[in-house]
């Protein structure tokens, strides 16, 4: 009966109510629900509507970001993949807007917003090209580190050009030997004076080559976590060398290189917080991550969804429209019933973090696998 009403009513596809309840084995009082939805359309609409549930301060900055998304990012997406284009300029219009630092402090420019801000804002940017919102998820979450862990001295260096994004950033952490087990990083600082002397290789690094700012979790103690800190490795320093840039399927507006340190001298001023914290923010800053990538998966997925629906409603096969197929009903309703669910856990994962409560980790975690999952399958149309 679930699967009955999931299947026919969130479809938001014109149909005859008679169609349905011939068809339909369902009791007397089911069929009049049906009939009482029918009619209420609004109401049918609003369960995939991204705006659902939000604010009217929420719902304004969420248009204001599917706005930007329509006018300066959707229509480059596919220029800017096939040609390899990392948009620094679109970048740069879109920290005009505050989303270059959505949850970073105001007093240099940082939107002062929540985590469930930056989720609804990334996922509307998503809607125009994932990748490109993606790349502007990492940049937010590196001014983060700075706003949140730097010095004074640090904020006021590099935080008003990293929220122009007149400086770009990149995160780096995994390396050939840590994906998953990040504590097992090998890539080391020895202080020397008043420098760091690093050596190692960062793989896959978001903005490799491109960027700025390089945010380098690497070994300053021993090999337990509290060994980590976090360094900001500056473009053009001895020693800093970069991997070719990597030949991707997709997400090509966003450049990925190997970044390479051999005996890069890094001032001591370049340290983020304390020695041995590095492995703490890393953390920190993917619970936000993993909330962040979850968004601009769902953003993409929505843009399939709308554009799927559009699809069969002009599409004709066999004399009918695509829209008029059970089974094309079915699976639009399918996509629909991914996107709700993904977008509950999502935005209740971002409650979590920013109202810290014990489960937070878990809640970003489960958030971050279901729905990227599901949001791939609906993009697949499978």
């Amino acid at each position: 009966m679930a699967a009955f009403l999931v299947k026919h009513i969130v479809t938001q596809l014109p149909r005859k109510t008679s169609c349905i309840l011939n068809r339909s084995a369902c009791s007397s009082k089911v069929k009049s629900l049906i009939c009482g939805l029918l009619q209420r359309r609004s109401v049918i609409t609003s369960c995939v509507d991204p705006a659902a549930g939000l604010t009217e301060e929420e719902r304004t900055f969420q248009d204001v970001a599917t706005e930007f998304a329509n006018r300066e990012i959707k229509p480059n997406m596919l220029k800017w993949d096939a040609e390899e284009t990392f948009p620094v300029d679109v970048f740069r219009h879109a920290a005009e807007l505050g989303f270059s630092a959505i949850y970073c402090k105001p007093d240099y420019g940082g939107m002062g917003m929540n985590r469930l801000a930056a989720s609804i804002i990334f996922e509307a940017l998503a809607t125009g090209d994932v990748s490109t919102s993606a790349y502007l998820s990492i940049h937010n979450m590196c001014a983060w580190l700075i706003d949140t862990f730097g010095s004074v001295e640090q904020r006021e260096r590099w935080l008003p050009d990293v929220i122009a994004m007149r400086k770009l950033t990149s995160y780096c952490l995994t390396e050939p030997g840590s994906g998953s087990d990040a504590a097992s990083l090998i890539t080391t600082a020895k202080r020397d004076g008043d420098f760091y002397v690093m050596n190692g290789t960062k793989m896959f690094i978001s903005g490799g080559g491109a960027t700025d700012l390089y945010f380098v979790m690497c070994r300053t103690g021993d090999k337990s976590p509290k060994g980590i800190s976090c360094i900001v490795v500056e473009k053009g320093t001895n020693g800093l060398h970069f991997g070719k840039k990597e030949n991707k399927v997709g997400w090509n507006s966003q450049p990925t290189r190997a970044v390479i340190m051999e005996d890069c001298h890094v001032p001591v001023d370049n340290l983020i917080g304390k020695e041995g914290e590095g492995f703490n923010y890393a953390m920190q800053g993917l619970n936000g991550g993993r909330i962040n990538i979850a968004s601009t998966s769902l953003g993409a997925a929505q843009a399939s969804f709308e554009l799927a629906k559009e699809h069969l409603k002009v599409r004709k096969q066999f004399g009918k429209r695509l829209a008029d197929f059970q089974y094309q009903q079915f699976k639009l309703a399918e996509m629909a019933t991914a996107l709700v669910a993904s977008r509950l856990m999502i935005r209740n994962a971002a409650r979590a973090l920013q109202e810290d409560r014990p489960d937070k980790v878990a809640m970003c975690s489960m958030a971050k696998l279901f729905a990227t999952e599901q949001c791939s399958k609906v993009t697949a149309l499978r």
